[in-house]
């Protein structure tokens, strides 16, 4: 099984992540940053991206959906995978776009694999299946504590969905999960602690993406 081959001339950035770890802050700074320097940005999401991806989207984070067992939520995320995958980042890419999403495959990984404990492997497979072998050239992990993406994604009046409500063991699991991860693919990740400021945080993630741009040997879209 391959992982992590991506077509070219674009280039794919996912960020990863506990609920509550900064992801979307930090992937709308990064397409800001690749815009500004000339190069042409698709920002997307998981679960969505497509018109059927946020109808699924709704069905498996919002509480009220009726039962939900653990391989029924993993094929929900796996189909709008697919569709993201074939109809959004895939065209991107060869066109030779830069595609930044707020999640991937990493975190059914995580979630399906760990926290429901579906095991890894399997879900690895599934998803390599449903995206016909399209993986991120680089994943940005921002890792945070069970107990603080609690606290921050509760602050004020938010509400949690389905998943986020979940108890901190479940979280624990999916952090573990991402940490292995990384750890067995370094050179695919960078793995920032999501309690340093986000202009740090920022700073870090577009020096490395630069760096990897520069060794890329492709330019994307719209750049000199």
């Amino acid at each position: 099984m391959t992982e992590y081959s991506a077509p070219k001339p674009g280039l794919f950035i996912a960020f990863e992540g506990g609920d509550g770890a900064g992801k979307s802050t930090q992937a709308l700074l990064l397409a800001k940053a690749m815009s500004d320097a000339g190069q042409t940005v698709v920002r997307t999401r998981e679960p969505g991206g497509t018109p059927v991806g946020e109808k699924l989207r709704s069905l498996v984070l919002d509480h009220g959906q009726g039962e939900i067992d653990a391989k029924t939520e993993a094929l929900i995320f796996a189909a709008a995978r697919a569709a993201h995958a074939t109809q959004v980042i895939a065209p991107a890419i060869a066109r030779g776009d830069i595609v930044i999403s707020d999640r991937y495959a990493d975190s059914s990984i995580a979630y399906q694999g760990a926290g429901r404990g579906l095991g890894t492997d399997a879900i690895v497979a599934l998803n390599n299946w449903a995206t016909s072998g399209l993986w991120p050239d680089l994943t940005v992990l921002l890792d945070v504590s069970p107990e603080s993406g609690r606290d921050r994604r509760t602050a004020g009046d938010a509400a949690e969905d389905r998943l986020e409500s979940e108890p901190d063991s479940f979280h624990a699991a999916i952090r573990e999960a991402f940490l292995a991860r990384s750890s067995a693919h370094p050179d695919k990740y960078l793995v920032l602690p999501a309690s340093a400021s986000v202009a740090e945080l920022a700073a870090a993630i577009e020096a490395r993406v630069k760096a990897l741009l520069a060794g890329h040997g492709a330019t994307a879209a719209g750049s000199a």
